[in-house]
Order: C-alpha cells, then structure tokens, then sequence
C-alpha cells in the first residue's frame, strides 16, 4: 500500500481535516502512516483552507480505539497530539475514516507536559450534536486512558514511535 487518505469528520458528518499519508507499516500498536514536512492538510471549517505542515510526523491509526495520534519531530512543541474519536473505520482500498468527538490530549516537548485540550468543546458538543450515553462514555474513558499512558509514557507513547518517524 502507498498512500492513505485519512479523512477527519465531526459527529453530524461534516467534513473537518483531511490528509494524504504515507503508509509506513503496522505492528502491535495499529497503522503507521508517515506525513513529512510540507504535506498539504486540507481544513474544511472556517475559511476552508490548504496547510501545510511545518515538521515531519507519523500518525498511529490503532485497531478498535477511541483516538488516534500524531507524533511530530522537534522542534515541534507538541511530541504527540491525540485526537478522541470514534473508533477509525476503513471506508475505502486507501481511506481510513475518523469521527472526531472533539476532545484532544497532547503532551508538550521539552518538559513532557500533559494536557487535555478542548474539553469546553466536547461539553458543547455532547449537547449540540446529542452524542448518546455510549459515546460520552466511550470518549472520556479514552481521555481517561490516553491522559495515563501520556503522563506515564506506556507504549505507543514512550519511544515505539520513534523508528517510525525516523522512516519519514
């Protein structure tokens, strides 16, 4: 397999980020997609505009989670950025399809910081888009897991990635 579109939509099935991978390989851990610097990354919200990205990064699409995760190369802040979400499906040969429910955890470089980012939205969210009790209950239980493997660093989150990035 050579590239993988990784398509990023909200609840209600609106479109929200979309980006061309490169598929790097699979282990334990899930999907290894690598996206180096200066892939476009197409935002389908306010000004619905074309980035690019400044540093190289390998994205973890694992099997039957609520998140996936992007691992970026200093001198980026962010080391990783998880972004909770229904569990990703594959909709085509080469597409992989994810719900973001809003809710994103990061983890800061140098210092090794943990934060849960958005949370004000996801509230919001739960009442506009009427997620139901399971996916509330799916998407903090994930918050909760990703915030404890960041903090602690358990794999994916300790230094798997890093082969992976390099190959990027």
């Amino acid at each position: 397999m050579g590239e993988v579109e990784i398509v990023l939509r909200k609840y209600d099935g609106r479109p929200h980020r979309q980006v061309t991978a490169h598929h790097l390989g699979e282990d334990g851990h899930g999907l290894w997609l690598g996206t180096p610097a200066g892939t476009s990354v197409h935002y389908h919200y306010g000004d619905r505009r074309v980035g690019v990205t400044r540093h190289d990064a390998v994205r973890l699409i694992p099997r039957d989670r609520w998140w996936i995760a992007m691992f970026t190369a200093a001198p980026d802040r962010r080391e990783v950025y998880c972004d909770v979400s229904l569990p990703p499906r594959w909709t085509g040969p080469a597409e992989i399809t994810v719900v973001d429910l809003d809710l994103d955890l990061s983890r800061s470089r140098p210092d090794g910081h943990v934060r849960v980012e958005d949370a004000d939205e996801f509230a919001e969210h739960v009442r506009v888009y009427g997620y139901p009790p399971e996916v509330v209950a799916g998407a903090t239980g994930a918050a909760t897991d990703l915030h404890r493997a960041l903090v602690h660093r358990t794999e994916p989150f300790g230094v798997a990635y890093r082969g992976w990035l390099a190959r990027v």
